[in-house]
This record gives structure tokens, sequence and C-alpha cells, in this order.
């Protein structure tokens, strides 16, 4: 039985397929559009789906949305009304996207697919979310708790998972959301809403969270978890262009500038920032009051979510957790859920914003429409598309590019370590991309983690990003407790997908400078040799040559791009930076000295 799960038209458009309850391919269509966020239907997502498993439209079983499209128009017209006026334009531009594409998806699904009536069906948005993170987990039962910007009218969901089941107990409704005022917070510190969350994270580190009593506000947290929004600061509910007004101006002052350079003395002016300005103490001193906001934000989304996990305890009484939604992307917190609730083990898996309902909405018809069991535990992100060695060859050679192509996988990567440890920078091509917005090894920038100058230099010579954001480590499970504060490892799924942040231990800290945030911290993935065996390969013999069982492990791709796919894009994103070697599968390409 072959089922497609497709999620769209808000942002991280994505297509999943199940095949026998067994997830066969996931990827969002930004991969295959270049579009980062790419929200529009996923075609080339769905036509990847439908090739990975051999089948044509006609042939799937079912199709199931990841929302209920009517529902989430019935939100919009009574918001626009209620705040009549104001939100003239906003439901002016709304009439012309929703008539036009979003309330007809089954008639458009059944055009695109080829499928009848019949074999269409819908989840509800949050429903989506808690079976993408409860029916890919090792866990028979669990709480589960759904957080995110906004899906028909619910923000927010605390429910239980049992087998084949999954009941939600309580809902937040829109507009009291928390992933909204999340990115209330990251429009006025100068970034894009719906990309530049992680921003505000990393940005946090670098402040103090001296302003929480304002950022309480605007948000009421009750004792049981629940929370309301103090709509007087915020617009997002009646305007498309603006998160906040007036008010939260008068309170937080003036929102930085998105086109300023950000930079505090503890962050450093980096050179390609280009000449250090005349004012440089007094821009520096401004942005130290962003960090401090970027701290307050992060700190009080920390403190609700913690209240909220400990109230899904107390209501279950179940010992392991369930996250989803955007939200449930914030490291930070998830790492101090773990360490701070009654919670033993959690699972969140790797895309578990929008693009993930894809995978929800899927399971959600295999298991909860159909009755069918569980066969399935997602163990890794590995389920996008892969490149043969006769494709990588062929456009290599096609392309008149010099190469050098190594068949035995050991002598491969002992070359590939001798230039980690020589400075270079390494664009590591392999296997199936990842699902979600992390590079776990198949499409990642490495680097030796023992250079403190390496995240300058990788900034320099690649990202060319703002010099608050931290790299990653990728370490090997069982060497995991020596360098970072997680204990028993292996069967913390999170960590796996780069969705816990932990501190990297003090004696260890002067070991792997490069991958240690300014707060002590680091997002780890875990690499385990049956998941990953050439990267968990490559780790072991970095460690062999080195003593540090730590990579450092950021995404292919430059400031700005979606994260590669193809050959054609890896070669073209290591042509335009300052990449060292590229290695495809088993070929390896220098630049020219």
């Amino acid at each position: 039985m072959n089922i497609l799960g497709i999620s769209c038209y808000f942002h991280d458009a994505a297509a999943a397929l199940i095949s026998d309850g067994k997830l066969i391919a996931a990827a969002e269509e930004e991969r295959f559009t270049r579009k980062k966020h790419d929200y529009e239907f996923p075609q080339k997502a769905i036509d990847f789906c439908l090739r990975i498993g051999e089948i044509q439209g006609p042939d799937l079983d079912y199709v199931v949305f990841f929302e209920k499209p009517f529902v989430k128009f019935e939100r919009l017209l009574l918001s626009t009304m209620q705040t009549f006026p104001r939100s003239l334009r906003l439901f002016r531009e709304a009439m012309i996207t929703w008539f036009g594409d979003k309330l007809w998806i089954k008639h458009l699904l059944q055009k695109r697919l080829g499928v009848p009536p019949s074999k269409i069906l819908f989840s509800e948005h949050h429903l989506s979310h808690a079976a993408s993170a409860f029916f890919c987990s090792p866990f028979e039962e669990a709480a589960i708790l759904t957080v995110d910007g906004v899906g028909e009218w619910t923000t927010a969901t605390l429910g239980i998972g049992n087998g084949t089941n999954i009941k939600l107990l309580k809902e937040i409704r829109f507009p009291h959301s928390l992933g909204l005022l999340y990115s209330a917070f990251t429009a006025f510190l100068g970034f894009e809403v719906n990309e530049g969350e992680y921003k505000v994270m990393g940005m946090a580190p670098f402040g103090t969270p001296r302003y929480m009593d304002k950022v309480y506000k605007l948000i009421h947290v009750s004792s049981d978890g629940s929370f309301e929004l103090n709509m007087d600061y915020l617009s997002f509910h009646y305007s498309s262009e603006n998160t906040f007004n007036r008010n939260f101006e008068k309170l937080f002052g003036s929102p930085r500038d998105p086109k300023s350079h950000f930079f505090t003395k503890a962050s450093g002016y980096p050179s390609y920032f280009g000449e250090k300005p005349s004012n440089y103490e007094e821009l520096a001193k401004e942005n130290e009051y962003y960090a401090d906001v970027a701290a307050s934000i992060q700190a009080v989304t920390e403190e609700v979510l913690l209240k909220m996990a400990q109230c899904a305890y107390e209501e279950t009484g179940l010992k392991r957790l369930c996250m989803a939604g955007g939200v449930a992307l914030n490291s930070v917190a998830n790492g101090r859920i773990l360490k701070e609730t009654s919670f033993e083990e959690i699972y969140i898996q790797p895309s578990a914003g929008d693009g993930g309902g894809a995978i929800g909405a899927a399971l959600f018809g295999y298991h909860m429409v159909l009755g069918k069991p569980r066969n399935f535990i997602m163990e890794h992100a590995y389920w996008g598309e892969e490149h043969s060695p006769c494709e990588i060859e062929k456009f290599l050679k096609d392309n008149g590019i010099r190469y050098e192509r190594i068949e035995h996988e050991e002598k491969l990567i002992e070359q590939v370590v001798d230039r980690l440890q020589q400075g270079k920078v390494i664009g590591w091509h392999q296997g199936r991309f990842e699902w979600g917005p992390r590079a776990l090894g198949n499409r990642s920038i490495l680097a030796d983690p023992r250079r403190e100058d390496m995240k300058n230099i990788v900034n320099v010579k690649i990202k060319f990003r703002e010099p608050f954001r931290p790299f990653a480590p990728s370490v090997l499970v069982e060497r995991t407790q020596d360098y970072f504060t997680l204990d028993d490892s292996a069967r913390h799924y999170p960590a796996r997908f780069m969705l816990y942040v932990v501190d990297v231990r003090k004696e260890k800290q002067d070991v792997v400078p490069a991958i240690t945030h300014v707060d002590g911290t680091g997002r780890l993935q875990t690499v385990q040799k049956e998941v990953n065996p050439k990267y968990y390969r490559l780790i072991e013999t970095f460690e062999q040559a080195t003593g540090v069982p730590v990579v450092l492990n950021t995404s292919f791709n430059l400031k700005g791009e979606p994260i590669v796919n193809t050959p054609q894009e890896s070669f073209l994103t290591f042509s335009r930076s300052g990449m060292d070697t590229l290695v495809l599968g088993n070929y390896i390409i220098d630049k020219a000295v």
C-alpha cells in the first residue's frame, strides 16, 4: 500500500511516500527548485518520491494533505473581519491567493496526480505534526506536544499517542501563538520571519536576558502551561507586512536595521564585513542591546516550553515525550526539557516544522484512518535524492573537471582526514540528502574543530554569515560523553538530528574551540556506525590521527541558498566559495593552486 503525504502553501512545501507503513522517500521542494523555503505545490518533490517508489500517481492508494484548507480559510476570514479595517490589505491579498490555489487542493491533487476524489484525505495541521513525531518514534506510548506559528486555528496542542492512535487533549488557538511571538522578535531583530528564528537562537548567548520582564508584558502564562498574548503589542493578526506595532517599539525601541552588520565585542568584527567602522564602539553597544533582547525572548520561550512540557508530564504521567511543530526546532529549549523536566526520553523527527507535516499526513492516513499496525522507526534523516557514481563521473567529464577517483573507501577517507589536518575546508557530498533543515553528514561542509580560527575561516571562505552563528560538532556516539554533557547518548534520537544543544565539557572546550559556542555549548550530532558507516569511519579516522572524535559540520550551501542536492549544485557551490576540496562520492576534486 502506497500513501503520499503532501504539505505546502505556507512555507517549506514537501512530499513523503510511505509503502506498507514504511517511509520510502521524503524531501522538501526547495532542494529541487533552489528557492529557499519554497511553499508552492511540491511537484518536483512528489515526482522524486514517485520515482523512488517506482510508481505513477494513479498507482497511489491514498494521497493525504497535511491540513484542512477550508478550516484555515475560515480562520483567515473571521480574524480579518474582527480586525477590519486594519486588516483590509491582508484580506485583499489573502483572497487573491486563496481563491487562486489554496482552497482547491482536492481538485489540484486530482489533476496533478491522476487520483480520484475517493483517494484524497485531509488531516488536521497539528494532528499531522503529532503523527510525524509519534508514529516515527520508537515509543508505544508517549505524551505529545506540538507548538508552532499557526495551523488552521490551533497554535499548540497537548496529547497522547498510544499504538496506532493519537488523541489531542488540549489546544491553544490563534492569535495566541508562541511561534508567532518568537517570529515577531525575529523581525524586530532584523531577520526574516520563518527563516531567521535560528539566528535569534544563535544571537541570544551573546546577550543577557535582562528584558524578560518586558517580554512577559506580551505573554501571560498560566499554571497549567497555557498562555495568552497581549495583542496590543502585535500586528501579525491583521497585517501582511508587520508582526509588531508601535506599542512594541515604544517598549523595545527601534528595530534593528536588517541591512546592518551584527557584531558585539564578544563576537568580534569579521574581515568579510570590510573595514571596521570608525564608530565601532557605538555600533557594538547598540548590537549588545539587540543581543540582550534576543536572549530575553529565547529565555522566555524556554521557560514557557519547560512549563508546557512539565504540565504535559503531569497531565499524562508518561515518561516519554514526542515534540513537533516549528518551535520544536529550538534545540536550546529541547536540551533544557530533557534536563529539567520529568521526561526521560524525547523524540523529535528532523523536519519538525511544516515540511514534516507531509510525513505526518501519510502516517495519519495509514495508522489512524486505515488502522494499520506500526512497523517503522525513523532512525536517520537520509530520505532524499542520491546520485550514482555514473552520474557523478558523467557530470565531471562533460564539464572537463579534473578529479581523482578513489575506489577504496579507506584510502579516500585517509586523504580527506589528511586535508582536514592541514586546515582545509571540505565539501562532503554522499548518498541521499537529508530530510529537514540540518546537514547530517551527507551534504555537509567539514573542517577541523581543534582550530580556534576555523569559525572565521569557514565564514570567510564559504558562509559569509553572521559571526554569532555557531558551527555544529559531529561526534562518534560512543565518545559523546567524553566531550558533551549528554549521558547515554545512543538512546537520544534528537541528538542524531542536531536537535539538542548541550554543554561542551569545560575540560574539552579548548580542545574543540571551533564548535564551542560563546556560552560553552554545542548543537551536537551523534553519529552511529550502523546509520552512516562512511561518515562514522571518517570521524573515527580523524580521531585515530588527532585523538579527537569530532569534526566541525555545517550545511553545504552558501548564504541564502538551500542545501545542495545534485553533483552540479555541489560543484557550483564549491567553485563560488573558498572551499579547498570537494568529495563527490568516491571522487575528489581539489581547487587549483
